[in-house]
C-alpha cells in the first residue's frame, strides 16, 4: 500500500516512507535501526525569482571577479626582485592574468594600489603603494597564521568528493573561492600540504590529490552548528533542518510549501558520507545536493561563488545534471544574483542575523584590498576633474588672449581711420 506525499511508521516500529522504490538503508555504515523507502514527491513547477537588494549590494561578493587579476598582479609584483616589474614583462601576459584589455592601462587603473614610475630607459615600471604593500603584509601574517584553518578547509573540499580524490586542475580553479595562496599545491614548500595529502595519478592522465583521514568522521558546517545547539549528538541524522531565511516579498506558492516543510523533516545526508545507495530520483538525493551546496559555500572566502564555477563540480562530487535547479528550488537557503552579468550563488546564513557560518580569515584582508579599489576610483574621478579645470582655465586664457588681441585690431583700425581724414 502506498500513500502519495506522505511517511508513515509501520506497525513493525521502524520509520519508513513510501513509494514504488525499494526499502533499503540510508545510512548502512551507521547501522541505524531506522530503515528508510526514499520518495520523490516533489512537484516540479516554476517558481518566480525575486530581486533582493540586499544581497545584490554585498561589495565584496560582486567585487570579487574584479579583484582576483588585481591581486594576482599584486603578487607577480612582490615577488619579483625589488619589488617592482617593467611593464614589459607583464605587457604579453594579460590572458594569464585574466585580463581582457592591455595590462599597462590595468595597471593605471587602479593607482591606489600601482604605483608608476620611470625606470630604466625612461620606461615605464610599477611597483606597490605603501598601502597595498601594508595590506600585502596583513595578508602573509593572516595566512600563516591560519594555515592550519586553510589545510581544514582543503580537506573537507578534497573528502566531500565521491572518490575523495580531486584533479589538481579542479583544486587550482577553486583555490580564489578556498581562499589559498599561490603554488599552495607545490610540494617541495610545504606551506599547506603535510602528510595527510598525497599525490596520485587519475584517469586520462591526470594528476589528483588524495586525503588520507585514517578513519575519522568529518563533520559537516550543518552538523557542526547542531551540537552547538543541541539537536545532534553525532548519532542518527534526524532532526537537522537547513536554516531558512525567506526574502522580503519572497512566497512561495502552497504546494512548494508543503514540498519544503516535508523536506526539511528528512533525515540530513551528510556531504561526506556515500551516497551510493540513493535513489538519484528520490528527495534524499536532493537532500544530499543541497547539503554540498551549503557546505561548499560555507567553506568559500565570500560564501558565495559563480555558478558556473560549482557546475564544474558536477563530474567529481556526484551531483545531478541540472544541479543548478537546486538553486531555485531552495531560495530561502540560496539567493542568485545576476549582477555584473554573471550568475552568483549566495548562501544566505551566512549574512542574515547572527549567523553560524564561520567568517573565512582571508575576508578581512579582501576587504581591504576592495577599499583600496574604491579608492583608485575616487583617484581618478579627481583627476578628471582636475583635468576638465586644467583645460577650461586654458580655453579662458585663450579667450582672454584673442578679445585682448581683438582689441588692440580695433584700435589701430581707428588710428589708420583718422590719419587719412
Amino acid at each position: 500500500m502506498f500513500f502519495h506525499n506522505s511517511y508513515f511508521t509501520t506497525h513493525f516500529g521502524n520509520l519508513f516512507f513510501c513509494s514504488k522504490i525499494s526499502v533499503f538503508s540510508l545510512f548502512d555504515h551507521q547501522k541505524s535501526p531506522f530503515r528508510y523507502t526514499q520518495i520523490s514527491n516533489y512537484v516540479n513547477v516554476y517558481m518566480k525569482w525575486k530581486k533582493d537588494p540586499f544581497f545584490d549590494s554585498i561589495l565584496h561578493i560582486h567585487k570579487s571577479a574584479e579583484l582576483k587579476p588585481i591581486i594576482q598582479l599584486k603578487n607577480f609584483i612582490v615577488n619579483y626582485p625589488n619589488g617592482c616589474i617593467p611593464i614589459s614583462s607583464v605587457s604579453k601576459r594579460g590572458l594569464e592574468f585574466d585580463i581582457s584589455i592591455r595590462v599597462a592601462r590595468f595597471l593605471r587603473q587602479y593607482p591606489s594600489v600601482f604605483e608608476e614610475f620611470r625606470g630604466e630607459h625612461n620606461l615605464p615600471w610599477f611597483r606597490l603603494t605603501p598601502e597595498a604593500a601594508e595590506v600585502d603584509r596583513e595578508e602573509k601574517r593572516v595566512l600563516e597564521e591560519c594555515k592550519e584553518d586553510l589545510k581544514d578547509r582543503l580537506k573537507r573540499f578534497v573528502l566531500m568528493s565521491k572518490d575523495k580524490v580531486l584533479p589538481l586542475k579542479i583544486i587550482k580553479g577553486m583555490a580564489w573561492y578556498l581562499g589559498l595562496p599561490e603554488r599552495f599545491l607545490d610540494d617541495s614548500k610545504g606551506d599547506l600540504l603535510d602528510e595527510s595529502f598525497r599525490f596520485v595519478d587519475m584517469e586520462d592522465g591526470l594528476k589528483g590529490l588524495t586525503v588520507e583521514s585514517n578513519g575519522e568522521k568529518v563533520l559537516s558546517t550543518m552538523q557542526r552548528n547542531a551540537i552547538k545547539n543541541g539537536v545532534y549528538f553525532g548519532g542518527t541524522l534526524e532532526g537537522i533542518e537547513f536554516p531558512l531565511f525567506p526574502s522580503k516579498g519572497l512566497r512561495l506558492r502552497r504546494k512548494i510549501e508543503s514540498w519544503l516543510n516535508e523536506f526539511q523533516k528528512l533525515p540530513y545526508v551528510s556531504p561526506y558520507e556515500d551516497f551510493w545507495h540513493l535513489d538519484p530520483d528520490s528527495d534524499f538525493a536532493e537532500k544530499r545536493v543541497v547539503g554540498i551546496l551549503h557546505e561548499l559555500l560555507s567553506l568559500f572566502v565570500e560564501h558565495s561563488a559563480e555558478r558556473k564555477k560549482l557546475l564544474c563540480l558536477k563530474k567529481y562530487f556526484g551531483l545531478p545534471q541540472k544541479v543548478h535547479k537546486a538553486f531555485e528550488r531552495h531560495p530561502h537557503m540560496f539567493y542568485l544574483s545576476f549582477k555584473n552579468k554573471t550568475c552568483t550563488a549566495i548562501l544566505k546564513e551566512a549574512y542574515c542575523g547572527n549567523s553560524s557560518i564561520e567568517k573565512h580569515p582571508m575576508l578581512v584582508v579582501r576587504k581591504k584590498y576592495i577599499r583600496l579599489v574604491k579608492e583608485s576610483d575616487r583617484i581618478l574621478k579627481n583627476r578628471k576633474i582636475n583635468n576638465r579645470f586644467i583645460k577650461h582655465e586654458k580655453l579662458e586664457k585663450g579667450s582672454d588672449i584673442d578679445a585682448n588681441s581683438d582689441d588692440r585690431t580695433d584700435i589701430q583700425a581707428q588710428e589708420v581711420s583718422k590719419s587719412f581724414r
